[in-house]
């Protein structure tokens, strides 16, 4: 029985590019009590690979989070199997607004504490008391109103591309240090104000509309299918969009373009660019933005350093990184003291 990925990215690549056929990109999550995520995890990866299934799965005991390359031809039966699992029955599928054969280039199923990291050590708080789903339509009359504060729940380098209008945009890495930092800046609207929330799917805010109503928020909504969905009702129901920018995605896209808008600016030159790369540098990788003359210019690197590094024979690189951890740059997206420009 395989278990596991025996063939590499670029391998698949190849194999995907011979085929040629569509396939589809695609997100869901689901809180659920899974009582032996490592059974399901495997039940899961022996499915999903005769479906010929890619992608990146976290399974824990609170649930599942999936992003999914599907090919088009199989997207029925893959639909079928989710709905023959009682707790994925008619779950709501993300479907992306762009595709890409290669958004996602091995099958990843991996079993973890959580499904989304919080850093929470609180066995009172229940996942499962969320917040109230609004639709796109029920999303813009709520943020025009006064009584309304708007939180973005994503990180940092996610809101710099893109955003909904008179959002808070926490300035955070991770959502674990989102939580008590909006509980705090927002403490003395918990009586008062409609808490609207957003992040890319709805897993953050599923999770944290629960935890701000266990804090005592009283009315707290969250945008369901996250912005994923709210582009696509935006497009067939002909709404106003209300969003800015890019949409920032998990996958080998890194975006998708909600509005015409480009608000952010390339990290080394400030030029008003949108686009995200990972320094050509192997032990940098660091992820930041860069317009297209400053990555002819810096052969894709994000300093002079690393450019030099990267100019090397790739063997020498390899010997350079041999016996050293990666750098924080990895975990540190969009921060660090090379970059110039930073919104």
């Amino acid at each position: 029985m395989q278990l596991y990925n025996k063939l590499s990215a670029q391998e698949r690549a190849q194999l995907l590019d011979e085929a040629g056929e569509d396939r589809l990109t695609l997100s869901f999550y689901q809180y659920a009590k899974i009582g032996n995520p490592e059974l399901f995890r495997n039940h899961l990866f022996v499915a999903w690979d005769q479906l010929e299934v890619l992608g990146r799965i976290y399974v824990a005991n609170e649930g599942i989070n999936a992003q999914l390359s599907v090919p088009a031809k199989r997207f029925n039966e893959f639909k079928a199997h989710l709905d023959e699992i009682y707790f994925l029955e008619g779950v709501r599928l993300n479907i992306a607004i762009e595709h890409d054969v290669k958004s996602f280039l091995k099958l990843k199923v991996k079993v973890r504490d959580k499904i989304v990291a919080d850093g929470l050590n609180d066995e009172t708080f229940d996942v499962t008391q969320k917040g109230i789903h609004v639709n796109a339509q029920k999303f813009n009359e709520l943020i025009n109103d006064p009584n309304t504060v708007l939180v973005d729940m994503r990180n940092h380098y996610e809101s710099e591309i893109g955003h909904f209008q008179g959002a808070v945009t926490p300035d955070v890495d991770t959502f674990r240090d989102s939580l008590d930092l909006i509980e705090e800046d927002l403490k003395e609207y918990k009586e008062d104000k409609n808490l609207v929330m957003y992040c890319t799917g709805g897993i953050r805010c599923e999770k944290a509309s629960a935890y701000y109503k266990h804090k005592g928020f009283k009315n707290v909504f969250q945008l369901e299918g996250g912005i994923i969905e709210y582009a696509r009702q935006v497009d067939n129901l002909e709404l106003e969009n209300k969003f800015i920018g890019k949409n920032f995605v998990f996958d080998h896209r890194r975006a998708e373009k909600i509005s015409e808008d480009v608000i952010a600016k390339c990290h080394q030159c400030g030029e008003a660019c949108d686009t995200h790369i990972n320094c050509a540098n192997e032990a940098c990788h660091l992820l930041f933005i860069q317009c297209k003359a400053c990555a002819e210019k810096m052969d894709k690197c994000c300093s002079d350093a690393c450019k030099e590094v990267h100019a090397l024979p790739y063997e020498e690189q390899k010997a350079l990184r041999k016996g050293k951890h990666n750098s924080n740059k990895i975990f540190k997206k969009g921060r660090s003291e090379v970059l110039k420009f930073k919104a």
